[in-house]
C-alpha cells in the first residue's frame, strides 16, 4: 500500500512540474509577442466579437485626456505607437499614483488602434473591461489607466 502512495505522489509532483513549465513557455511566448509589437491573430472567434472589423471610414487622428490631472490634454497621432506610463520618456506622462512607469500602449494597425496593458499592477480597462491582450480601441470609447481616461477622437 505504501509503494502505491508514493507512486501516486511522484505521478501527482511530475504533474506539477509539468503544468508549471508549461506555464512559464506561455508566459515568455505571450512576452516575446508584445515586446516584439505583434497583433493578435485572426481567428474566427475573434473575427465574430469585430476585433478586426473597420468602422466606417472615421480614422482617429487625437488622443484626448478626458478625466484626470491631465484634463482636456490632446495629442495629435501619428504611425508611431503613444507608451502611457509615469516614465519620462512615455508620450502620455501620467502623475498618477495608481499607474505604472510603463503602464500601457496604443499602437495603429491600419485605420485601427489597438490597447494593451504593459504588465501594469492595476490594469488597463477599456470601457470597464480588463485588457490582457492587444484589444482594439473604437472611436470615443474611454481606456482608463489609473485615474486618467482617455479617448481616441476623430
Amino acid at each position: 500500500m505504501q509503494g502505491l502512495v508514493l507512486q501516486l505522489t511522484r505521478a501527482g509532483f511530475l504533474l506539477l512540474l509539468w503544468l508549471a513549465v508549461w506555464l512559464v513557455v506561455g508566459a515568455l511566448r505571450s512576452d516575446a509577442r508584445v515586446a516584439s509589437g505583434m497583433r493578435p491573430r485572426r481567428t474566427a472567434r475573434t473575427e465574430r466579437r469585430g476585433v478586426f472589423s473597420r468602422r466606417g471610414n472615421r480614422v482617429a487622428k487625437y488622443l484626448v485626456v478626458t478625466h484626470g490631472p491631465l484634463a482636456n490634454t490632446r495629442i495629435t497621432l501619428s504611425n508611431q505607437p503613444v507608451l502611457i506610463g509615469r516614465a519620462d520618456d512615455s508620450t502620455l506622462v501620467l502623475t498618477d499614483d495608481y499607474a505604472s512607469t510603463r503602464h500601457a500602449r496604443l499602437s495603429r494597425d491600419g485605420d485601427d488602434w489597438f490597447v494593451e496593458d504593459l504588465g501594469s499592477t492595476n490594469g488597463t480597462y477599456l470601457d470597464r473591461n480588463k485588457v490582457t491582450t492587444p484589444t482594439r480601441v473604437p472611436l470615443g470609447t474611454p481606456v482608463r489607466v489609473g485615474k486618467t481616461v482617455i479617448e481616441l477622437r476623430p
